[in-house]
């Protein structure tokens, strides 16, 4: 079995990614972030769906992006709440945090390097999103090229590697869908920007709204118990 290092935050985008890489046969090597996110629940929802899908390790890697901060998710700035999707305006969101996936994807390029692994999965959304730059496949295209010229396996020739976008083209209905199929429990997710201290998800920040769109357009349940 070929190994895949598979970026996870614990939401329902990477984790159906980390379904898919499973059903493709790969070995996967799970890889999430504890960033100073002010929703660091999902660390805990990351190592749930971990064990579910049976990754080979999983790793925690701890960076602190609150230095820079300029984001609703790692500084004192107010989270954006609607009372729908479509409320959801135009433009990159408060919620972006200056160059997450490219630093994530560097670190995952470096494991990768080490497992003498070619293959990297990210749950990368251009569908139903809200609109991060480092979610469109321009931005995939060119990171990989550059890993391409940045490591030792590349420079070598021994090995391409492959950053694999599964979810790209997916609206969030079909996201859900495909987690059914990999066999994904929904219950051991967590998507919510700005939870209650215990957890519960807020049902209003623009990623609760878009996990609900997503189910609600599937016809499928989502289990999560929204405050709302």
């Amino acid at each position: 079995m070929k190994k895949a290092v598979c970026l996870l935050s614990g939401g329902l985008d990477s984790a159906t990614c980390l379904g898919v890489a499973r059903r493709e046969g790969f070995e996967c090597y799970a890889l999430s972030f504890d960033y100073g996110q002010r929703h660091s629940i999902e660390l805990a929802a990351a190592a749930r769906v971990a064990a579910l899908f049976h990754a080979i390790e999983h790793k925690i890697a701890k960076i602190d992006l609150r230095v820079f901060g300029a984001s609703a998710l790692t500084a004192d700035l107010t989270v954006p709440k609607h009372d729908s999707a479509d409320d959801i305006g135009p433009g990159i969101p408060i919620t972006y945090v200056p160059a997450r996936n490219t630093i994530f994807l560097s670190f995952a390029m470096a494991w990768a390097e080490v497992l003498e692994s070619s293959d990297i999965f990210i749950g990368v959304n251009a569908i139903d999103y809200s609109g991060y730059p480092d979610c469109r496949p321009e931005f995939i295209a060119a990171f990989e090229q550059m890993a391409n010229l940045a490591t030792k396996a590349g420079v070598e020739g021994c090995s391409w590697l492959r950053i694999h976008t599964p979810l790209a083209q997916l609206n969030k209905a079909g996201i859900v869908r495909l987690g059914v199929e990999v066999g994904l429990d929904f219950a051991l997710t967590h998507s919510c920007y700005d939870p209650e201290k215990g957890g519960r998800p807020c049902g209003q920040c623009d990623s609760c709204l878009l996990r609900r769109k997503g189910f609600s357009e599937a016809g499928i349940p989502d289990p999560l118990p929204y405050r709302d």
